[in-house]
């Protein structure tokens, strides 16, 4: 079959590795993509968000499955398109429709819906230009740090934390007056738990779903989780404390609960849902909902599916995942970002990158990336992601460092401490 990835990330580098293995895949595309996946399928220049260009490459070649990587087109409804359209809409969408992206797409609409539907997150509440007094009682109640977010989609970048009242009260001037945007006109603040973050991601047709494993991922571009939010700086997986009874702790309070309530809100989700999780003395706590995989997170979860993922991806499509069952290979796999100089913040792009090819030991999934002149060049601010397997994380890192020494490009930095809170 010919298969279509949506994106140009790593997630989609690492699902086009996996999809490519599949022997169920003839032709694989990958739009846009990057240097990574023109390696093993075919890169498309169409963007993320034009709609009616990807429909017409879809019928022009004979593309029988669609898999949305980043969350921007969800949101923006490329799923409801190709319902829409008479000529697309049996083509099965790895991807929520709108409705169901919201739980991304809005803080405030997933909040509304934890509430509802009695799964454990954080007190909160939704601040605009019009409550703003609301908001700055609310916050004087609330035992700091005070936690802010951007209420629509940022990037991953939308989420402040701060010690002190003032300090909070002014970012939430800052914010409701466009520090980011659209996505800051309503301002959702939350109250901060304290705890230890981790990822689950599941994959579901509507009905049923698959768990994958978890995974921890780093957000901070400095070590000992110092410096700005950025969209990860590495990953860990599994998760040394998300132990059987933990996990089932996830699934009967947080999984199920989801997966039932959108159900009774009417919105057949297909494809992947990651909750964002705290650890919170052994109770789990949804930080976030994303409506698919993570980024870096994707990088070190997908190598460890020994299935075929295509033969998954069509049974959710077609509401079939009832009849699969996941072999998660039991090795640890870690990966660390290598990003631009400068990143989170003004960085440089453009640098040539040296020495891909030496590395033997890791994966090397690409994220901003392009290939120019036959040479690999920067083109945003990670720019590759080092996976590794190993029998434990430790030794998994340690293979990872030692493949990132070897690759080079000017102003390249990455943390030498993923992983750092979860040494025994």
């Amino acid at each position: 079959m010919n298969i279509l990835i949506i994106g140009s990330g790593g997630r989609e580098h690492t699902l086009a590795w996996k999809i490519a293995q599949s022997p169920k895949t003839e032709r694989l595309f990958i739009a846009p993509g990057n240097a990574g996946t023109a390696t093993i399928g075919t890169n498309a220049d169409l963007g993320v968000n034009d709609f009616e260009a990807i429909g017409e490459f879809v019928v022009e070649n004979n593309i029988s499955l669609v898999v949305i990587g980043p969350e921007d087109p969800l949101v923006n409804g490329i799923h409801d398109f190709f319902l829409g359209k008479p000529e697309l809409k049996d083509i099965p969408v790895i991807g929520p429709v709108k409705a169901g992206a919201m739980l991304e797409g809005s803080k405030s609409f997933a909040n509304d819906f934890m509430a509802k539907y009695k799964i454990p997150t954080a007190g909160s509440l939704a601040v605009t230009k019009e409550n703003i007094k609301d908001g700055y009682q609310f916050l004087q109640n609330l035992i700091p740090p005070y936690v802010l977010k951007a209420d629509g989609l940022a990037a991953g970048k939308g989420v402040v934390i701060v010690e002190s009242l003032e300090e909070a009260e002014d970012d939430l001037g800052e914010m409701l007056n466009g520090k980011f945007g659209e996505a800051s006109e309503t301002v959702v603040i939350e109250e901060f738990l304290n705890g230890i973050e981790l990822s689950v991601f599941v994959l579901t047709d509507g009905n049923n779903y698959l768990i994958f494993p978890e995974a921890k991922d780093y957000k901070r571009a400095g070590e000992g989780d110092t410096g700005l939010n950025t969209g990860g700086m590495g990953a860990v997986s599994p998760v040394p404390f998300a132990n059987a009874s933990f996990l089932k702790r996830v699934e009967k309070k947080i999984i199920r609960r989801t997966i039932s309530g959108l159900k009774k809100e009417g919105i057949k989700y297909v494809g992947f849902l990651y909750f964002g999780l705290m650890n919170v003395k052994g109770k789990p706590f949804v930080v976030e909902y994303n409506v698919r995989m993570g980024d870096p997170e994707a990088q070190v979860v997908i190598p460890r599916i020994n299935n075929d993922l295509v033969e998954l991806l069509v049974a959710a499509g077609n509401g079939e995942l009832k009849r699969q069952k996941l072999n998660i290979d039991k090795q640890a796999v870690c990966a660390v970002v290598l990003s631009s100089g400068g990143y989170p913040g003004n960085y440089e792009k453009g640098k040539e990158i040296r020495n891909l090819e030496k590395v033997e030991k890791s994966i090397v999934f690409h994220a901003g990336t392009k290939a120019e002149k036959k040479k690999t060049i920067t083109s945003g601010g990670r720019v590759l992601a080092i996976s590794s397997y190993g029998t434990n994380m430790k030794e998994a890192l340690e293979t990872c460092y030692e493949s990132a020494g070897i690759i080079s490009f000017e102003k390249m930095f990455y943390r030498k401490d993923i992983g750092f809170d979860l040494q025994e």
